[in-house]
C-alpha cells in the first residue's frame, strides 16, 4: 500500500526549477533509499512531504492527505535532517522531551537506551554540542519516535563509522519488530546498500530511477574482457561507463545481455553505488551533449 504519493510535482524557486514533474509512491513497511548528488531535489521533495514547502504544481498525499498545515498527517511523520536546529536555551534532553510531546509512539526505554549507547550528554545545551553529538540527537529522536513515515536526510553524516554502523543496526532491529516507511537520503550509498529495498533517484530535479533495489541490481553487469569481445557482448545495450587500458576494456552494461559469448569474459554484478554514480554521469553526459547542439534542451 502506497503511505506516500507524488504526481506531477513541481517545486520552483524564482527562474530555478528544483523539482520537475516527479511521481513515485514509497509503500507501506519499506526502507527507501531517496537518492542523488547535492542540489538534485531530494531535501526539497522531503521538505513538501512534510508540509515545509507548497509544490508549485502536482499533488501530493501523505497516509492519503495534503500534509500542508495537517496536524493529523503531520505528527505521523518523523524529518530528522543534518544540521537540525534546536532552541539556544535547550538542552539536550529537552530535545528528546519535545519529541516524547510530539509523536505518540515515542518509545521512552529506547530512546534513554539509545542516549547511552551513543554517549550524549543530556544536560548540555544543544548549542554546545558537537556535530556528531548533533547527529546523535537526531538518529535518536528518528528512531524512537517509531513515527509511521521516518525520514532520514542525511543526518547521520556527523556520526564517525562505529557511530553510524550502530545507527544502521538499530535501525534495521527496530525495523524488523516496528515496521514502518522510512526513507534515507544519503551520498553514504554502499554503507546502505544493503538495508534499501525500493530505490528512488533524482537527478537535476528529476526521476532518473525508481525500482526495487534487486531490480536494478540485477539489471546491469559489469563485463570486462578483450575489447572486441567486450564489445560484441555488450551490443545494442546502454554502456554507462567504460573504462580502457591497452586492448582491453571493461563496461558497465545496462540491461544483461543474454545469449552472448562469454568465453574470455569476465562478467560480475554491479553495485548499488555504482549504478547510481553512472546513471547520473551519463545524465549529465546526454544534457552537455544537447546544449553543445547536440539536441535540444526542453
Amino acid at each position: 500500500m502506497s503511505v506516500v504519493s507524488l504526481r506531477g510535482v513541481t517545486k520552483r524557486y524564482g527562474d530555478t526549477t528544483a523539482v520537475d514533474d516527479v511521481s513515485f509512491d514509497l509503500h507501506e513497511n519499506r526502507i527507501h533509499g531517496l537518492l542523488g548528488r547535492n542540489g538534485a531535489g531530494k531535501s526539497t521533495v522531503m521538505r513538501m512531504l512534510t508540509g515545509q514547502d507548497l509544490p508549485t504544481s502536482g499533488q501530493i498525499r501523505v497516509v492519503g492527505e495534503n500534509p500542508f498545515e495537517n496536524a493529523g498527517v503531520l505528527r505521523q511523520v518523523c524529518f530528522i535532517k543534518e544540521a537540525q536546529k534546536y532552541p539556544d536555551i535547550f538542552l539536550a534532553r529537552h530535545a528528546l522531551k519535545s519529541a516524547e510531546m510530539i509523536f505518540p509512539n515515542w518509545d521512552a526505554e529506547f530512546a534513554e537506551q539509545l542516549v547511552d549507547e551513543f554517549r550524549l550528554p543530556l544536560k548540555t545545551r544543544t548549542k554546545k554540542l558537537s556535530r556528531g553529538q548533533l547527529s546523535a540527537v537526531g538518529v535518536i529522536v528518528g528512531l524512537a519516535s517509531r513515527a509511521p513515515v521516518t525520514l532520514f536526510d542525511e543526518p547521520y553524516l556527523g556520526l564517525d563509522a562505529v557511530a553510524r554502523q550502530l545507527f544502521y543496526d538499530h535501525l534495521l532491529a527496530d525495523y524488523a519488530e516496528h515496521p514502518r516507511t522510512v526513507v534515507l537520503s544519503t551520498h553514504l550509498i554502499d554503507e546502505v546498500a544493503d538495508m534499501i529495498e525500493h530505490v528512488v533517484v533524482i537527478d537535476r530535479g528529476r526521476i532518473v530511477m525508481n525500482d526495487s533495489a534487486d531490480n536494478l541490481r540485477s539489471q546491469a553487469v559489469t563485463v570486462s574482457g578483450p575489447t572486441k569481445a567486450v564489445e560484441r557482448f555488450a551490443a545494442g545495450h546502454t554502456v554507462l561507463h567504460r573504462e580502457d587500458v591497452g586492448g582491453y576494456a571493461r563496461l558497465l552494461v545496462s540491461g544483461i545481455p543474454e545469449g552472448r559469448d562469454t568465453t574470455s569474459l569476465q562478467v560480475e554484478p554491479v553495485s548499488l553505488q555504482q549504478l547510481v554514480v553512472r546513471t547520473a554521469q551519463l545524465s549529465d553526459s546526454v544534457l552537455a551533449g544537447a546544449a553543445n547542439g547536440k539536441g535540444e534542451l526542453s
